[in-house]
């Protein structure tokens, strides 16, 4: 057993053992170039097909997001315009109500004005009426007071109705000269204060 061991050490050294036989080789290059066909041909087109659709989802999706960007960007544009437009035309209407509210103040002071004139001018009117009423109501009494004064005087009955009416005018036209003189110093006083408030 020795003896066989040692045939075959020597054996053994004439063929290294790292090194395949030539048939192995062989055989092993038909699988191996098989392997590469089959490779080359059908799993790197698929690979390829598969990357280079990858490539155009990715490059798709960088143009989508870059155009969804551009849009973004002219929405935000018109949004800040209209944003602008809206703030200028606020203003404007602001502006235009303050000058229509301006107006209208205007107005109802003219209004108000127009009103307490006429409310003034009326109680004039009324208080020139009773005054008058109360001249022509004091003229009668005056004039019956003097007739009856003048009867007591001179002891005499004026019973002639146009010699009554004459002496009652003439009476009359002294107290209007008087009470014209004082009248017009209080009317031009009454005018003063009311021009002063």
């Amino acid at each position: 057993m020795h003896t066989e061991a040692l045939l075959l050490a020597a054996e053994g050294e004439a063929t290294n053992p790292l090194i395949p036989a030539i048939y192995d080789i062989v055989w092993s290059l038909i699988p191996f170039a098989l392997v590469l066909f089959l490779f080359w041909r059908v799993v790197l087109p698929r690979l390829q097909k598969t990357l280079d659709e990858r490539s155009q989802a990715i490059e798709g999706g960088i143009a989508e997001a870059q155009s969804a960007q551009l849009e973004a960007k002219e929405a935000l544009d018109k949004y800040n315009k209209l944003l602008a437009d809206a703030r200028s035309e606020a203003s404007e209407i602001r502006d235009q109500a303050r000058t229509e509210g301006n107006q209208i103040l205007a107005e109802l002071r003219t209004n108000a004005q127009a009103e307490a004139d006429r409310i003034a001018a009326t109680a004039q009117a009324q208080i020139e009426a009773q005054r008058h009423q109360a001249v022509l109501s004091l003229r009668k009494e005056v004039g019956n007071l003097a007739l009856d004064l003048a009867s007591a005087v001179v002891q005499e009955r004026l019973s002639e109705d146009a010699k009554a009416a004459s002496v009652v005018d003439r009476l009359l036209a002294d107290l209007e000269k008087d009470a014209g003189a004082s009248g017009t110093a209080s009317a031009k006083k009454a005018s003063a204060k009311k021009a002063k408030a």
